[in-house]
Order: structure tokens, then sequence, then C-alpha cells
């Protein structure tokens, strides 16, 4: 965890004792989807992060090709839970040889992706970029832009692109180190302007870790962290990257890093999880397999 982690007024959005978070993970036998409990006016929004499709055998941990049927199961818990919004926080594909070859992994795990939900929103991530351009990228998956913001009842969502170098380049056809990813000035010149111009509560989304310094961390992410904190509307950062569950709270606004898809081989180590947000403020996660489940009441 950060060295800036704190975990000052977190009775208010988090269930604590003695100083310690409790979390949960939710698990199931196969086939033994549920609807969560979920709050009548609650907006649900499934989420899903670094999935790293291709086409290509195993490396280590990761297992590409089985995130089609570990997306076809998130799929089928996200369309019971009636889901009206969809997330991915970056790394949808992996790497490949060539533009061609990755353009094919991305049509493919983007077909499936895009039958789930017609409201859906793409973080980009450092290897849906590796070889391609990020136009190549958001033309495949028909989005227009890598950050930008959009509203859902009485939330307020941005999407944040860290994939630039420190000297402000964008990412693409191998051009950069993973462990150099950067907000720049333009983005974080936008990012405080619109969130003055909400009154809505915000949710953030991100690829890159904003609460860390190690190599899994943005690099100017004080500074990003800076422009949540002085809108006073952030609620939680969502965030992937690092492949494992994790959870901080840095000056009241929770950064909940959440665990990758591709690791491990078998439906019992698949991870995805729900979030169900009331127009009070409640943050509900509910993760399934490898996900933690979190519970932040306002």
């Amino acid at each position: 965890m950060s060295d800036t982690h704190t975990q000052s007024g977190i009775g208010r959005r988090a269930f604590a004792r003695q100083g310690a978070l409790y979390l949960t993970a939710t698990s199931f036998a196969p086939g033994a989807f549920g609807v969560t409990d979920a709050k009548p006016d609650a907006l649900k929004v499934g989420l899903i992060t670094d999935l790293h499709y291709a086409d290509k055998a195993p490396a280590g941990t990761r297992h590409y090709r089985e995130t089609l049927s570990k997306l076809d199961e998130a799929a089928q818990q996200f369309r019971k839970d009636q889901a009206s919004v969809l997330i991915e926080l970056g790394d949808l594909i992996d790497a490949a040889d060539s533009v061609s070859v990755e353009q094919g992994y991305l049509k493919t795990i983007n077909e499936r992706f895009a039958a789930i939900c017609e409201d859906r929103h793409y973080v980009l991530g450092n290897h849906c970029v590796d070889t391609l351009h990020k136009e190549e990228f958001l033309g495949t998956v028909g989005q227009d832009a890598s950050y930008y913001s959009f509203d859902r009842g009485a939330y307020h969502f941005v999407v944040l692109d860290s994939c630039f170098r420190s000297d402000g380049q964008p990412y693409g056809r191998r051009n950069f180190k993973w462990t150099d990813a950067n907000v720049p000035k333009a983005e974080l010149d936008w990012l405080s302007t619109d969130l003055q111009n909400t009154d809505k509560h915000v949710i953030v989304f991100a690829h890159q870790r904003l609460d860390v310094s190690n190599n899994h961390g943005v690099r100017n992410n004080s500074s990003v962290r800076s422009i949540l904190e002085e809108s006073g509307r952030v609620l939680a950062v969502f965030q992937g990257h690092s492949h494992a569950n994790d959870l901080n709270q840095i000056n009241g606004i929770h950064y909940c890093t959440l665990v990758a898809m591709v690791e491990g081989s078998g439906e019992a180590n698949n991870g995805y999880s729900l979030l169900e947000l009331t127009s009070g403020g409640t943050i509900k996660v509910t993760g399934w397999r490898k996900q933690s489940s979190y519970d932040w009441p306002t």
C-alpha cells in the first residue's frame, strides 16, 4: 500500500472494526448465479479489468485464451443483474507481433464484450496500445475519446487515460515503457474544469493506479489526486493494472483496485464485479470468484 494511505473518516463509508477494514468475497457453485440484494434506486454498473485476451499459449499465470469463457460467465451475471452500464478498466487485449494480429484480438474480444450492454466504456491500458495507436483501438471499439466524462442518474463518471510518457507523448507502436505512465497537463486541466462543472456524486475509472508510487502507479498521481480531492465530490476511484485486489483510502476517497480476469486457469480463477450506486451516495461492490466485495454506506 501507498505510504499516503489513511483511514481517516473510514467509518462514514466502510465497515470497520478495531481499525481493520473487513472485505468479503462472493463465491458460488458453477451455474448458481443470483441477483444481488440491490436497492430499488441503485444504478448498476458491470466492472471488469485486465482481460489480456490473445489467441496464444499461456505465459506464467496468464491464460489468454480462457478470457473468452470467463467473459461469457461475467456477461451472464451482468444480464441477470440488469447492469445498465459496462466498464472495462484497461488491458482488454494482450500484445501481438503485428498490427493486424492485435486488431484481430481486439475484434474477437470486443464482439463478445459489446454484446453484453449497449452503454459501455473502455479505459485504455498499456497493453491496449502496445502495437496499436490509440486511434486504432478506439476506432475499433467505437469510442470517440480516451478520456471523457458522462452522467447517469445522480452520478458523474470520469474515464481517465494515463497512457502517456513523461514527455507528454501518447503510447503507441511500442514507443513507451509501461512504468512511465502519466496524466498530461492538458488532461489535468480538463479534469479540473470537468469536476468544477458538476454537482453530482463522482466516480473515476482508471487503468494505472492513482494510489501507489511503485511501478504500477501513475508517476504524477499526486497531482491527479489533488484535483480529485479539491472537487469535494469524488467518492471512489476504480482501477486495475496490478492484477490483485487492493483498497486504499486517501483523504476521504476510496481507491479500489480490481482483480485481473486473465490470471489463473479455470472458472474458479475468474474475477468481475457489479457496482451498485444509490442516489444518496452509497456504494456497494459485489465481487465474484477472485474479486473482493465492498460496501461503503453514506
